[in-house]
């Protein structure tokens, strides 16, 4: 059996795993076990990141819906409260975007749930 040589294939992805933590801090940067670790950490904080962005944009869409209903002297939790018994279904992300860029068609709607 021929002799192996592994130096290329041990270099090549030390190389690649040290390309992925450029920007990183310290050692995390230009040691290999602590850049590995780091990229197994901000991988596993990307991917739950993902999932906690959606919640973020509802809090903030419920923030601009309540800021546009509290000029017209309404609240949040009556309006959606009322959207659900008359069976209207908008989402809260097309209200937020109607409340910020057409308040009188935000008003038409205050209107219809009233």
């Amino acid at each position: 059996m021929t002799r192996v040589k592994r130096g290329t294939t041990k270099n090549k992805r030390r190389k690649n795993i040290l390309k992925k933590t450029k920007g990183y801090r310290n050692a995390k940067k230009s040691k290999k076990k602590q850049a590995k670790e780091a990229i197994m950490h901000a991988g596993s904080h990307a991917f739950n990141d993902r999932r906690k962005k959606k919640n973020v944009f509802r809090r903030l869409w419920q923030v601009n819906i309540n800021a546009a209903l509290r000029k017209e002297g309404s609240t949040y939790s009556k309006f959606i409260g009322d959207l659900k018994k008359k069976k209207i279904e908008v989402d809260r992300k097309i209200l937020a975007q109607i409340a910020r860029e057409n308040p009188d068609t935000f008003k038409r709607i205050l209107e219809e749930v009233k």
